[in-house]
Protein backbone atom coordinates (compact mmCIF):
# COMPACT_ATOMS: atom_id res chain seq x y z
CA UNK A 1 0.00 0.00 0.00
CA UNK A 2 2.80 2.39 0.89
CA UNK A 3 4.63 1.69 -2.36
CA UNK A 4 1.56 2.20 -4.55
CA UNK A 5 0.25 5.32 -2.81
CA UNK A 6 3.73 6.81 -2.54
CA UNK A 7 4.39 6.17 -6.21
CA UNK A 8 1.02 7.71 -7.03
CA UNK A 9 1.81 10.94 -5.21
CA UNK A 10 5.25 11.05 -6.84
CA UNK A 11 3.69 10.64 -10.29
CA UNK A 12 1.11 13.35 -9.57
CA UNK A 13 3.96 15.69 -8.65
CA UNK A 14 6.73 14.92 -11.15
CA UNK A 15 4.54 14.74 -14.24
CA UNK A 16 3.35 18.31 -13.66
CA UNK A 17 6.81 19.44 -14.74
CA UNK A 18 5.93 17.94 -18.14
CA UNK A 19 2.19 18.65 -18.40
CA UNK A 20 2.57 22.32 -17.43
CA UNK A 21 5.01 23.27 -20.22
CA UNK A 22 3.07 21.02 -22.61
CA UNK A 23 -0.09 23.04 -21.95
CA UNK A 24 1.72 26.34 -22.50
CA UNK A 25 3.39 25.21 -25.73
CA UNK A 26 0.33 23.55 -27.27
CA UNK A 27 -2.28 26.01 -25.86
CA UNK A 28 -4.52 22.94 -25.34
CA UNK A 29 -5.58 23.86 -21.83
CA UNK A 30 -9.12 22.60 -22.25
CA UNK A 31 -8.07 19.30 -23.81
CA UNK A 32 -5.58 18.50 -21.05
CA UNK A 33 -8.11 19.48 -18.38
CA UNK A 34 -10.83 17.28 -19.89
CA UNK A 35 -8.47 14.33 -20.40
CA UNK A 36 -7.19 14.60 -16.82
CA UNK A 37 -10.67 14.63 -15.32
CA UNK A 38 -11.79 11.80 -17.62
CA UNK A 39 -8.94 9.60 -16.36
CA UNK A 40 -10.17 10.09 -12.80
CA UNK A 41 -13.84 9.64 -13.72
CA UNK A 42 -13.00 6.27 -15.33
CA UNK A 43 -10.26 4.93 -13.05
CA UNK A 44 -12.06 5.24 -9.72
CA UNK A 45 -15.34 3.45 -10.64
CA UNK A 46 -13.36 0.72 -12.44
CA UNK A 47 -11.87 -0.21 -9.06
CA UNK A 48 -15.24 -1.90 -8.47
CA UNK A 49 -14.28 -4.79 -10.78
CA UNK A 50 -10.97 -5.59 -9.09
CA UNK A 51 -12.44 -7.92 -6.40
CA UNK A 52 -13.76 -10.10 -9.23
CA UNK A 53 -10.34 -10.61 -10.81
CA UNK A 54 -8.76 -12.79 -8.16
CA UNK A 55 -5.01 -12.44 -7.73
CA UNK A 56 -4.80 -10.13 -10.76
CA UNK A 57 -7.11 -7.67 -8.99
CA UNK A 58 -4.23 -6.31 -6.92
CA UNK A 59 -2.19 -5.40 -10.01
CA UNK A 60 -5.22 -3.93 -11.77
CA UNK A 61 -6.15 -1.88 -8.70
CA UNK A 62 -2.61 -0.55 -8.39
CA UNK A 63 -2.60 0.40 -12.08
CA UNK A 64 -5.95 2.20 -11.79
CA UNK A 65 -4.76 4.14 -8.73
CA UNK A 66 -1.63 5.23 -10.58
CA UNK A 67 -3.70 6.23 -13.63
CA UNK A 68 -5.92 8.36 -11.42
CA UNK A 69 -2.83 10.16 -10.10
CA UNK A 70 -1.56 10.60 -13.67
CA UNK A 71 -4.89 12.21 -14.51
CA UNK A 72 -4.41 14.69 -11.69
CA UNK A 73 -0.93 15.54 -12.96
CA UNK A 74 -2.22 16.00 -16.52
CA UNK A 75 -5.05 18.36 -15.59
CA UNK A 76 -3.77 20.36 -12.63
CA UNK A 77 -1.47 22.95 -14.30
CA UNK A 78 -3.87 23.55 -17.20
CA UNK A 79 -6.88 23.70 -14.87
CA UNK A 80 -5.16 26.24 -12.58
CA UNK A 81 -4.24 28.39 -15.59
CA UNK A 82 -7.86 28.32 -16.82
CA UNK A 83 -9.14 29.15 -13.35
CA UNK A 84 -6.74 32.08 -13.03
CA UNK A 85 -8.09 33.52 -16.28
CA UNK A 86 -11.76 32.80 -15.48
CA UNK A 87 -11.51 34.46 -12.06
CA UNK A 88 -10.20 37.76 -13.44
CA UNK A 89 -13.63 39.40 -13.22
CA UNK A 90 -14.50 38.06 -9.77
CA UNK A 91 -11.05 38.28 -8.20
CA UNK A 92 -8.48 35.50 -8.33
CA UNK A 93 -8.33 35.11 -4.58
CA UNK A 94 -12.08 34.53 -4.43
CA UNK A 95 -12.00 32.27 -7.49
CA UNK A 96 -9.35 29.93 -6.09
CA UNK A 97 -11.01 30.04 -2.66
CA UNK A 98 -14.42 28.98 -3.99
CA UNK A 99 -12.74 26.24 -6.02
CA UNK A 100 -11.01 24.96 -2.89
CA UNK A 101 -14.21 25.08 -0.83
CA UNK A 102 -16.16 23.11 -3.46
CA UNK A 103 -13.24 20.69 -3.73
CA UNK A 104 -13.60 20.05 0.01
CA UNK A 105 -17.34 19.41 -0.43
CA UNK A 106 -16.51 16.73 -2.99
CA UNK A 107 -13.77 15.32 -0.77
CA UNK A 108 -16.36 14.87 1.99
CA UNK A 109 -19.21 13.62 -0.16
CA UNK A 110 -17.31 10.85 -1.97
CA UNK A 111 -16.03 9.01 1.12
CA UNK A 112 -19.37 9.51 2.91
CA UNK A 113 -21.22 7.97 -0.04
CA UNK A 114 -18.78 5.07 -0.16
CA UNK A 115 -19.04 4.52 3.61
CA UNK A 116 -22.85 4.60 3.51
CA UNK A 117 -23.09 2.04 0.72
CA UNK A 118 -20.50 -0.17 2.46
CA UNK A 119 -22.48 0.02 5.71
CA UNK A 120 -25.68 -1.08 3.95
CA UNK A 121 -24.24 -3.78 1.68
CA UNK A 122 -21.16 -4.89 3.60
CA UNK A 123 -19.14 -4.53 0.38
CA UNK A 124 -16.88 -1.85 -1.06
CA UNK A 125 -17.34 -2.44 -4.78
CA UNK A 126 -20.97 -1.18 -5.08
CA UNK A 127 -19.97 2.18 -3.62
CA UNK A 128 -17.02 2.46 -6.00
CA UNK A 129 -19.26 1.63 -8.94
CA UNK A 130 -21.75 4.28 -7.81
CA UNK A 131 -19.00 6.92 -8.04
CA UNK A 132 -19.38 6.67 -11.81
CA UNK A 133 -22.46 8.91 -11.45
CA UNK A 134 -20.67 12.02 -10.07
CA UNK A 135 -17.83 11.29 -12.49
CA UNK A 136 -20.21 11.42 -15.45
CA UNK A 137 -21.88 14.58 -14.12
CA UNK A 138 -18.53 16.30 -13.77
CA UNK A 139 -17.65 15.51 -17.38
CA UNK A 140 -21.01 16.87 -18.58
CA UNK A 141 -20.51 20.08 -16.63
CA UNK A 142 -16.97 20.43 -17.94
CA UNK A 143 -18.19 19.96 -21.51
CA UNK A 144 -20.81 22.67 -21.05
CA UNK A 145 -18.23 25.04 -19.58
CA UNK A 146 -15.80 24.48 -22.44
CA UNK A 147 -18.56 25.17 -24.97
CA UNK A 148 -19.64 28.39 -23.25
CA UNK A 149 -16.25 30.00 -22.60
CA UNK A 150 -13.73 28.61 -25.12
CA UNK A 151 -11.77 31.88 -25.38
CA UNK A 152 -10.73 31.72 -21.74
CA UNK A 153 -7.72 29.63 -22.81
CA UNK A 154 -6.31 32.55 -24.83
CA UNK A 155 -3.44 34.55 -23.23
CA UNK A 156 -4.08 37.92 -21.63
CA UNK A 157 -4.10 40.69 -24.25
CA UNK A 158 -1.46 42.73 -22.42
CA UNK A 159 1.06 39.87 -22.32
CA UNK A 160 4.16 40.57 -24.35
CA UNK A 161 5.33 37.97 -26.82
CA UNK A 162 8.50 36.18 -25.71
CA UNK A 163 11.61 37.60 -27.36
CA UNK A 164 12.88 34.17 -28.34
CA UNK A 165 12.04 30.57 -27.61
CA UNK A 166 15.00 28.22 -27.13
CA UNK A 167 14.94 24.80 -28.72
CA UNK A 168 13.18 22.35 -26.46
CA UNK A 169 15.97 19.81 -27.04
CA UNK A 170 18.82 22.10 -25.91
CA UNK A 171 19.98 22.29 -22.30
CA UNK A 172 18.59 25.81 -21.97
CA UNK A 173 15.37 24.68 -23.62
CA UNK A 174 14.94 21.93 -21.02
CA UNK A 175 15.66 24.36 -18.18
CA UNK A 176 13.14 26.84 -19.55
CA UNK A 177 10.55 24.26 -20.53
CA UNK A 178 10.61 22.00 -17.48
CA UNK A 179 12.04 24.12 -14.66
CA UNK A 180 10.77 27.56 -15.65
CA UNK A 181 14.22 29.12 -15.78
CA UNK A 182 12.79 32.10 -17.66
CA UNK A 183 10.07 32.80 -15.09
CA UNK A 184 10.39 35.94 -12.92
CA UNK A 185 12.76 35.83 -9.97
CA UNK A 186 9.88 36.78 -7.66
CA UNK A 187 8.05 33.61 -8.63
CA UNK A 188 10.98 31.39 -7.67
CA UNK A 189 11.44 33.23 -4.38
CA UNK A 190 7.76 32.80 -3.64
CA UNK A 191 7.91 29.08 -4.52
CA UNK A 192 10.76 28.53 -2.08
CA UNK A 193 8.91 30.57 0.56
CA UNK A 194 5.86 28.32 0.24
CA UNK A 195 8.10 25.23 0.26
CA UNK A 196 9.61 26.33 3.58
CA UNK A 197 6.22 27.01 5.13
CA UNK A 198 4.95 23.65 3.81
CA UNK A 199 7.99 21.88 5.28
CA UNK A 200 7.03 23.28 8.68
CA UNK A 201 3.39 22.26 8.32
CA UNK A 202 3.26 18.73 9.69
CA UNK A 203 0.91 16.20 8.13
CA UNK A 204 -2.27 15.30 9.97
CA UNK A 205 -0.98 11.74 10.21
CA UNK A 206 1.86 12.87 12.50
CA UNK A 207 -0.45 15.07 14.57
CA UNK A 208 -3.14 12.41 15.00
CA UNK A 209 -0.55 9.75 15.83
CA UNK A 210 0.62 11.91 18.72
CA UNK A 211 -2.73 12.76 20.30
CA UNK A 212 -3.94 9.15 20.02
CA UNK A 213 -0.69 7.78 21.46
CA UNK A 214 -0.86 10.03 24.55
CA UNK A 215 -4.56 9.25 25.04
CA UNK A 216 -6.03 12.70 24.43
CA UNK A 217 -8.36 11.59 21.61
CA UNK A 218 -9.75 8.06 21.08
CA UNK A 219 -8.93 6.42 17.77
CA UNK A 220 -12.58 6.37 16.66
CA UNK A 221 -12.79 10.17 17.01
CA UNK A 222 -9.81 10.89 14.71
CA UNK A 223 -12.00 11.14 11.56
CA UNK A 224 -14.20 13.68 13.35
CA UNK A 225 -11.19 15.82 14.25
CA UNK A 226 -9.96 15.57 10.67
CA UNK A 227 -13.41 16.54 9.36
CA UNK A 228 -13.37 19.63 11.58
CA UNK A 229 -9.92 20.56 10.25
CA UNK A 230 -11.17 20.20 6.67
CA UNK A 231 -14.14 22.47 7.45
CA UNK A 232 -11.74 25.07 8.84
CA UNK A 233 -9.61 24.64 5.71
CA UNK A 234 -12.56 25.52 3.47
CA UNK A 235 -13.54 28.55 5.57
CA UNK A 236 -9.95 29.81 5.73
CA UNK A 237 -9.63 29.52 1.95
CA UNK A 238 -12.79 31.59 1.43
CA UNK A 239 -11.80 34.24 3.99
CA UNK A 240 -8.22 34.73 2.79
CA UNK A 241 -9.31 34.61 -0.85
CA UNK A 242 -11.54 37.62 -0.30
CA UNK A 243 -8.82 39.43 1.67
CA UNK A 244 -6.33 38.70 -1.11
CA UNK A 245 -8.53 40.47 -3.64
CA UNK A 246 -8.71 43.50 -1.34
CA UNK A 247 -5.15 43.77 -0.05
CA UNK A 248 -3.05 41.64 -2.40
CA UNK A 249 -0.27 39.21 -1.53
CA UNK A 250 0.40 40.83 1.85
CA UNK A 251 -2.27 38.61 3.41
CA UNK A 252 0.01 35.61 2.78
CA UNK A 253 2.47 36.93 5.36
CA UNK A 254 0.19 35.41 7.99
CA UNK A 255 0.99 31.85 6.82
CA UNK A 256 4.43 31.46 8.50
CA UNK A 257 3.03 33.08 11.66
CA UNK A 258 0.22 30.53 11.81
CA UNK A 259 2.44 27.56 10.98
CA UNK A 260 4.95 28.36 13.73
CA UNK A 261 2.21 28.14 16.40
CA UNK A 262 1.05 24.65 15.42
CA UNK A 263 3.79 22.44 17.01
CA UNK A 264 3.65 23.90 20.56
CA UNK A 265 -0.14 23.57 20.52
CA UNK A 266 -0.53 20.05 19.08
CA UNK A 267 2.22 18.64 21.32
CA UNK A 268 0.81 20.18 24.50
CA UNK A 269 -0.70 17.82 27.11
CA UNK A 270 -4.16 19.47 27.10
CA UNK A 271 -6.98 18.52 24.73
CA UNK A 272 -8.10 22.12 24.14
CA UNK A 273 -4.58 23.04 23.05
CA UNK A 274 -4.37 20.12 20.62
CA UNK A 275 -7.73 21.02 19.08
CA UNK A 276 -6.68 24.67 18.75
CA UNK A 277 -3.52 23.53 16.99
CA UNK A 278 -5.56 21.36 14.61
CA UNK A 279 -7.78 24.36 13.79
CA UNK A 280 -4.72 26.47 12.96
CA UNK A 281 -3.27 23.58 10.95
CA UNK A 282 -6.47 23.43 8.90
CA UNK A 283 -6.42 27.20 8.37
CA UNK A 284 -2.81 27.17 7.15
CA UNK A 285 -3.49 24.21 4.86
CA UNK A 286 -6.49 25.98 3.35
CA UNK A 287 -4.44 29.06 2.53
CA UNK A 288 -1.59 26.96 1.12
CA UNK A 289 -3.94 25.09 -1.21
CA UNK A 290 -5.88 28.08 -2.54
CA UNK A 291 -4.78 31.68 -2.06
CA UNK A 292 -1.11 31.06 -2.81
CA UNK A 293 -2.12 29.85 -6.29
CA UNK A 294 -3.90 33.16 -6.90
CA UNK A 295 -0.64 34.98 -6.16
CA UNK A 296 1.26 32.74 -8.59
CA UNK A 297 -1.05 34.02 -11.34
CA UNK A 298 -0.03 37.59 -10.45
CA UNK A 299 3.67 36.74 -10.61
CA UNK A 300 3.89 35.21 -14.08
CA UNK A 301 2.48 36.06 -17.54
CA UNK A 302 -0.54 34.03 -18.64
CA UNK A 303 1.46 32.41 -21.45
CA UNK A 304 3.60 30.64 -18.86
CA UNK A 305 1.12 29.97 -16.06
CA UNK A 306 0.77 26.23 -16.61
CA UNK A 307 4.56 25.87 -16.52
CA UNK A 308 4.65 28.00 -13.38
CA UNK A 309 1.99 25.89 -11.64
CA UNK A 310 3.89 22.72 -12.52
CA UNK A 311 7.16 24.06 -11.13
CA UNK A 312 5.38 25.49 -8.08
CA UNK A 313 3.77 22.12 -7.29
CA UNK A 314 7.12 20.36 -7.61
CA UNK A 315 8.92 22.77 -5.29
CA UNK A 316 6.09 22.66 -2.77
CA UNK A 317 6.08 18.86 -2.98
CA UNK A 318 9.80 18.74 -2.14
CA UNK A 319 9.05 20.89 0.89
CA UNK A 320 6.25 18.55 1.94
CA UNK A 321 8.54 15.51 1.60
CA UNK A 322 11.30 17.18 3.63
CA UNK A 323 8.81 18.33 6.27
CA UNK A 324 7.21 14.91 6.57
CA UNK A 325 10.61 13.29 7.03
CA UNK A 326 11.62 15.87 9.64
CA UNK A 327 8.38 15.56 11.59
CA UNK A 328 8.44 11.78 11.49
CA UNK A 329 12.00 11.67 12.81
CA UNK A 330 11.53 14.17 15.66
CA UNK A 331 7.86 14.15 16.73
CA UNK A 332 8.01 11.14 19.06
CA UNK A 333 11.07 11.86 21.19
CA UNK A 334 12.19 15.38 20.24
CA UNK A 335 9.05 17.50 19.93
CA UNK A 336 10.82 20.56 21.32
CA UNK A 337 13.58 20.35 18.72
CA UNK A 338 10.93 19.91 16.02
CA UNK A 339 9.27 23.12 17.18
CA UNK A 340 12.54 25.04 16.85
CA UNK A 341 13.17 23.57 13.38
CA UNK A 342 9.70 24.64 12.28
CA UNK A 343 10.33 28.12 13.68
CA UNK A 344 13.59 28.42 11.73
CA UNK A 345 11.88 27.33 8.52
CA UNK A 346 9.14 29.93 9.03
CA UNK A 347 11.67 32.73 9.54
CA UNK A 348 13.24 31.80 6.19
CA UNK A 349 9.77 31.58 4.64
CA UNK A 350 8.77 35.01 5.95
CA UNK A 351 11.95 36.64 4.61
CA UNK A 352 11.42 35.06 1.17
CA UNK A 353 7.77 36.15 1.21
CA UNK A 354 8.84 39.73 1.87
CA UNK A 355 11.43 39.67 -0.92
CA UNK A 356 8.96 38.30 -3.46
CA UNK A 357 6.29 40.83 -2.41
CA UNK A 358 8.74 43.72 -2.74
CA UNK A 359 9.72 42.67 -6.24
CA UNK A 360 6.10 42.22 -7.27
CA UNK A 361 5.14 45.68 -5.99
CA UNK A 362 7.92 47.29 -8.05
CA UNK A 363 6.87 45.37 -11.18
CA UNK A 364 3.21 46.36 -10.81
CA UNK A 365 4.15 50.02 -10.33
Amino acid sequence: VGLVTGAGEAVALVLRLVSGPWADRSRRYWRLTVVGYAMTALSVPLLAITPLLGVAGVAVAATLILLERVGKAVRSPAKSALLARMATSTGRGRGFAVHKALDQVGAFAGPLLLSGVAAVTGLLWPGLALLAVPGALSMLLLGQLRRRVPSVAEPDPDDAEPASTPSRWSFRGLRVGLLGADLPRGFHLFSFAVACSTAGLMTFGVISFHFVEVGLVPLAAVPLVYAAAMAVEAVAALATGDLFDRFGGRVLLVVPLVVVTVPPLVFAPALWSVLAGVVLWGAATGIQDSTVKAFVADLVPSRRRSTAYGVFAAVQGVGALAGGTLAGALATAHAGLLGWCVAGLQVISLLLFLRSLRGTTRRLR
